[in-house]
């Protein structure tokens, strides 16, 4: 038995998320075509609607990045590839410049935030020319897609995506301006949804996020600690997480701006599926 590892370089482009083969994303996941859509708010507590990967992908295939399928398996001496065994895929997005992707993980063993497992990994690199990304963000299922995408467009617009061009008090306005409370705690650090079920701060980044930032390689004192952006929801103190992102020490605080105005806006957002555990808390009208 041998294995195989299929270059992205050799495998058929993925014009946009409808074209990639739905089972092999979440095959819980069923055909949501036929269910009422609403208008619902607050966005921070809608979920993905079931279609985290398409709305985002369908976001990049817009901005023309390159889509590319990864699938790793088995094949047995003298199989036939179309019957080879696919134990692993994924999907990379690649901007025209090389220097952003994005990439679909969550069937490629994501490791976890808050307990939930990660979907879509985005990094960055100043120079083309490196291997290794400057920095990367890290999103969880039900991290509304609208938030990823604002989040992605405004990397696709940044000229050299490493590049540090506002501070931090550019993430707690982008919040305050859509009402949220800055924490009396750490008023320059933190915020929060007034329902105290959202929430978003500048704290040592757990220890699986990956930067450029040589102290996030080494095992240093806390004086030392890493300091990145955090947003997650939850329903109460000790409840489980809803969703979780997470940003490395040096995602541009711009960036991080435009996921954090886009996750407070008060516009509502279209959905067919309700998460359940936010159902009751969701403001909805009709679409149509």
């Amino acid at each position: 038995m041998s294995t195989y590892d299929t270059q992205s370089s050799t495998l058929p482009r993925v014009q946009g998320g409808a074209l990639y083969p739905e089972p092999l994303l979440d095959p819980s996941n069923p055909n949501q075509g036929a269910l009422p859509a609403y208008w619902v708010g607050p966005r921070h507590l809608a979920g993905d609607d079931g279609r985290l990967y398409d709305v985002v992908a369908d976001t990049l295939a817009g901005l023309g990045w390159t889509s590319l399928m990864i699938g790793r398996g088995r094949q047995e001496p003298n199989e036939a590839p179309e019957d080879r065994q696919v134990l692993r895929s994924t999907v990379l997005h690649i901007s025209p410049d090389t220097l952003r992707w994005a990439q679909w993980v969550l069937p490629d063993e994501p490791f976890h935030l808050g307990d939930l497992p990660v979907a879509w990994q985005v990094s960055a690199r100043s120079d083309a020319s490196s291997p290794l990304a400057d920095w990367s963000a890290y999103f969880t299922r039900d991290v509304p897609g609208e938030v990823v995408g604002d989040f992605l467009l405004a990397l696709d617009a940044c000229g050299q995506p490493g590049a540090m061009s506002a501070g931090p008090e550019a993430v707690l306005d982008a919040v305050t301006a859509h009402g949220w409370l800055r924490d009396a705690d750490q008023p320059h650090a933190a915020a929060m949804h007034p329902t105290f079920t959202s929430r978003l701060g500048l704290g040592e980044v757990p220890p699986p996020i990956q930067d450029s930032d040589p102290r996030a390689l080494t095992a240093e004192a806390k004086s030392s600690a890493v300091m990145g952006w955090q947003a997650w929801a939850e329903l109460g103190v000790g409840a489980s997480y809803l969703w979780a992102a997470s940003f490395s020490a040096r995602v541009p605080h711009s960036l991080v701006a435009a996921f954090a105005s886009s996750l407070s806006s008060t516009a509502p957002v279209l959905r067919r599926v309700l998460p359940e555990s936010t159902r009751d808390r969701l403001l909805r009208a009709p679409a149509s």
